[in-house]
């Protein structure tokens, strides 16, 4: 049983720090922009084909680098001359932009890289344990993901809290307008965002690929939940994406590794399911892809600024 709970904590942590990794970003663009972006989670897969094409030919540590350069450069040209055009039509048209480029990004992926898995893995030394426990290995790459996800927090903590950067984007947030007559950029600095977003993304994908499988499929997989961490954590909150993502990295991974029921869970806390049948019967593990938008749900009814959200005035 305690093999279960660290490395169902460990494996949670670390499913966790990667949703926050590729929610973040998106959390970045809604507070500063108030976009939606439907098409992220396409850039969190092409940040995964891009450094399966380039580590090809420069090795995994460049590509790591690279790829969310690329799609960092992407994103902020997807801002300047499609985005910041619809911009003038409203929130809708952004939206149906963002649904619209989702489909056009999966589609040129499958095309380019075919509709199957490529075989996108870490380098065979960072498949060595990083240690060992109860006979189980846990791999240095895995250690490796945690570590840069951390690192990521800190550095993107520091850039908005303690730089003159940070204070630009902060102050754009709500006094975008008095940032202009100011001599800013404003519009530049949407674009530097919205790319500086889509670059996280990428780096998501970059380190989750080999971790979550390489395939067309894998923004549809995990889309829908980083808008769940949006909207758990509290719209336009950093900080609530952060405990938001842990939150259902360490939820879902603990519900596919117990092995039990519905009905031994009310059990245990004093409650009889027995006579329901069917329904005291599935299983936690069945349950485990919908426990985010079961939460999701919760938090509409009950708390619907989020974790971490403010009040609209």
């Amino acid at each position: 049983m305690l093999e279960i709970v660290i490395f169902s904590t460990l494996n949670g942590i670390l499913y966790g720090l990667l949703l926050f990794m590729l929610s973040s970003g998106l959390t970045l663009i809604f507070s500063m922009m108030g976009v939606l972006n439907f098409a992220h989670a396409s850039f969190y897969m092409l940040g995964a084909y891009f450094a399966y094409t380039l580590g090809m030919h420069t090795g995994f540590w460049p590509a790591l680098i690279l790829a969310p350069l690329l799609v960092g450069a992407l994103g902020a040209l997807v801002e300047r001359f499609g985005l910041r055009r619809v911009h003038a039509n409203g929130h809708v048209a952004e939206l149906l932009f963002t649904f619209g480029l989702a489909y056009v990004i999966d589609e040129l992926v499958q095309m380019m890289w075919g509709t199957v898995a490529v075989a996108y893995r870490e380098p065979a030394y960072m498949r060595e344990p990083l240690f060992t426990l109860f006979g189980t290995d846990y791999s240095i790459f895995r250690g490796v993901v945690i570590l840069i996800s951390i690192l990521m927090f800190v550095a993107l903590w520091y850039l908005l809290k303690k730089t003159r950067v940070g204070l630009m984007i902060r102050a754009a947030l709500t006094h975008g307008e008095m940032v202009g007559h100011l001599g800013h950029n404003v519009p530049r600095l949407f674009m530097g965002v919205f790319g500086f977003g889509c670059a996280l993304a990428g780096l998501a994908g970059v380190i989750g690929g080999p971790i979550m499988s390489t395939e067309p499929g894998m923004a549809a997989t995990l889309g829908p939940i980083v808008f769940v961490v949006v909207v758990v954590g509290g719209m336009g909150s950093l900080q609530g994406a952060f405990y938001a993502s842990l939150l259902i990295g360490l939820i879902q991974t603990f519900f596919v590794a117990v092995n039990a029921s519905v009905a031994d869970v009310f059990n245990a806390m004093g409650a009889n399911l027995d006579p329901y049948g069917e329904l005291g019967r599935i299983s936690l593990a069945t349950l485990a892809p919908m426990t985010p938008f079961i939460l999701l749900v919760l938090i509409l009814i009950f708390r619907p600024r989020g974790l971490m959200g403010e009040l609209e005035p």
